[in-house]
């Protein structure tokens, strides 16, 4: 079980490794044990990484896989648009098997594209059934999944049942594990924060938490005074949240995932990314959901690093790929595992074609899978050194079936829901009072 990648530019994210023009990258038994300009292994199979940037999968430590069979329709929506279109009128209608379709094409869209980690933040948990939907997928797709379960929003029911019945399900799954989506204190209070943090340091889980602030609420403040800031939460989006704030994210060892695109076109407000380096935290990147925006982190990079480059001039390409790799796998609690090309960690590999009209001739290989990076590109990909992406196309797959399968669930949620696929259809919530 030996595999050499042989003859790439090694872009590693890991300092002691450094960057090789060319270099070989030997995996054993799924695991990294050599990385050097010419490592000698004749009994290994060896994948000619000619013309190949070798490069860490990337992480993705926030997706809500559950709607991605409604691709591109809220690229034009506000957030309350987005909220009550998905939450409201859409989610009602799922289907265990709806969720499950939608999760293995998203888990497998993020695969396609270089993602070999991704949390799947799973909002749709209607029912056990639905639970177990998107628990099986994420195991029928390869790659490494966290499975992050949440409770509906707006509902301040105990999530402990579930979320202990998952816990044992998952008990010795090592390529998916779960973690807890915590409801915010806007949301359900700070008692049901305090419940969830208790049951998740319970089970050794992370957390999640989506948090934003309209620059008069202090929500961070607010969760510190309570004593419910951990260094095993990540906040998502964290806009508006004030630079004090951030300091206190810093302070508690807590993480922060911006999502770029999506926060920009639902009238978030500017990514955190330059106020969160300034305070302290290294920013981690997600593509949140493909309803609204794309789902791949070269699409994700290239906004964060545009906006912030616009804003104070201070990012630089390798700022972005750390968010996209090794920063993104510490705040999963897997950095010890995968997010750099280190010996002694996971072969979560990504090979990456110079030789595309579209990026050729390659001089920085960094500035360019940043700048002009693009899912074209991923040529190979392994997991935990399973080859799971060959010469451009995912491996053992079968995606006729499987896109026929989510077409089907697509259209059958619509006219459940009464709504039109023709790019007409705008939510209309009601105007706050």
């Amino acid at each position: 079980m030996k595999i050499l990648l042989s003859g790439g530019t090694v872009v590693s994210m890991d300092p002691a490794v450094g960057d090789l023009v060319r270099g070989d990258v030997l995996i054993e038994n799924g695991v990294i044990t050599g990385v050097d300009e010419c490592l000698d292994a004749p009994d290994a199979e060896i994948i000619d990484a000619t013309d190949r940037i070798v490069m860490p999968g990337f992480v993705d430590n926030h997706r809500h896989t559950w709607q991605t069979a409604f691709r591109g329709i809220g690229a034009d929506w506000t957030f309350p648009e987005w909220a009550l279109a998905l939450h409201g009128i859409l989610k009602p209608h799922y289907r265990p098997e709806d969720v499950y379709a939608a999760t293995l094409l998203g888990r497998l869209e993020a695969l396609h594209s270089g993602v070999t980690t991704m949390l799947d933040w799973h909002h749709v948990a209607r029912t056990p059934q639905h639970v177990d939907a998107a628990v099986a997928a994420l195991r029928d797709a390869p790659g490494r999944s966290v499975f992050c379960l949440g409770a509906g929003w707006g509902t301040p029911d105990p999530v402990d049942t579930e979320v202990r019945r998952v816990h044992r399900k998952l008990s010795g799954d090592k390529r998916v594990t779960l973690a807890v989506g915590l409801r915010g204190p806007d949301d359900t209070g700070m008692p049901t924060v305090a419940r969830e943090l208790a049951l998740a340091a319970e089970l050794g889980l992370r957390t999640s938490l989506h948090i934003a602030s309209d620059g008069t609420q202090r929500p961070v403040a607010d969760l510190r005074e309570h004593g419910l800031l951990r260094d095993t939460t990540t906040f998502v989006h964290a806009n508006g949240v004030s630079d004090e704030e951030l300091r206190m994210l810093a302070d508690a060892g807590s993480s922060v995932s911006i999502s770029p695109d999506v926060e920009l076109k639902m009238g978030f407000g500017h990514p955190v990314t330059g106020r969160a380096l300034a305070a302290g935290l290294r920013p981690t990147l997600s593509t949140d959901d493909v309803p609204s925006a794309a789902g791949d982190l070269f699409s994700t990079m290239r906004t964060a690093f545009a906006v912030q480059r616009g804003l104070d001039g201070g990012l630089r390409s390798r700022d972005l790929l750390e968010f996209a790799t090794v920063d993104a796998a510490h705040s999963c609690g897997l950095g010890h595992r995968t997010g750099s090309i280190t010996p002694g960690k996971d072969a979560d590999l990504v090979l990456l074609r110079t030789d595309d009209p579209t990026v050729f001739p390659v001089t920085d290989p960094v500035a360019t899978i940043v700048s002009a990076g693009h899912p074209g590109l991923v040529d190979t990909v392994l997991a935990a050194g399973r080859v799971v992406k060959r010469d451009g196309a995912l491996v053992g797959v079968d995606l006729p079936g499987l896109r026929a399968r989510l077409l089907a669930s697509r259209n059958r949620i619509a006219r459940a829901a009464g709504i039109p696929l023709d790019g007409t259809w705008r939510p209309r919530p009601e105007p706050e009072e």
